[in-house]
């Protein structure tokens, strides 16, 4: 099915694609120039908010795409696709990853002790998979579903990430925020409150691009 992630991504790439901004793209489509900004994909109590259909239908309209091309765009293929091989990554749990070794100092995959699943994906380097533990992100999330990160992704408000703190703790949250000095964290479960972190705590992170559900 398609992913929330995906589909605003098809949205950033086709604004890209024709040279606008998404205030300008939504404009050129007739639409309320506000109605792709990122303040608008995520709700305050986290909760993701999709763009309806019909303005996909009027910014499709408006540049002369087709639905295949937004959805190439967006990297929706990768779920979508029964033709996309199989590649094999990386794959290590989560509650593992706090432990010394599995890591470089960029987040990227390390050492001994990490196992290998097969995952429809891009040749994208550097990505791998954890299995999550916990239910902070619960519905999204669930115990033993696995995530697919990638380390080199730009990371941006509103994402899906991992965070590794220099104390070793590892967690899958939304990026919530984020200013020159530190990061706020949240999770989908309302029962975790958000969590706060200097930046010189953070060791690294990464955004995650890909679920099993």
């Amino acid at each position: 099915m398609l992913s929330h992630r995906a589909i605003w991504d098809g949205i950033d790439a086709l604004a890209r694609r024709h040279g606008h901004s998404v205030s300008a793209l939504a404009k050129l489509a007739g639409l309320d120039a506000t109605a792709f900004n990122v303040s608008k994909r995520v709700s305050k109590d986290g909760r993701e908010r999709w763009p309806s259909t019909e303005s996909i239908s009027k910014i499709l309209e408006a540049t002369g795409e087709s639905f295949d091309s937004f959805l190439s765009g967006s990297g929706a293929f990768l779920q979508l696709n029964d033709n996309v091989p199989n590649r094999t990554v990386p794959l290590l749990g989560l509650a593992q990853a706090g432990s010394g070794g599995f890591f470089d100092s960029a987040g990227f995959p390390a050492g001994q002790g990490w196992d290998e699943v097969a995952l429809p994906t891009s040749e994208q380097g550097g990505i791998y998979a954890l299995e999550v533990h916990g239910d902070s992100m619960e519905p999204l999330y669930r115990e033993g579903d696995r995530i697919v990160v990638s380390p080199t992704e730009q990371v941006r408000r509103g994402d899906r990430v991992v965070v590794k703190t220099r104390d070793g703790e590892v967690m899958a949250k939304i990026l919530a925020r984020q200013t020159g000095r530190q990061i706020e964290l949240a999770s989908l479960n309302p029962a975790y409150a958000p969590r706060i972190f200097a930046l010189s705590e953070i060791e690294w992170i990464a955004r995650i691009i890909w679920a099993s559900q």
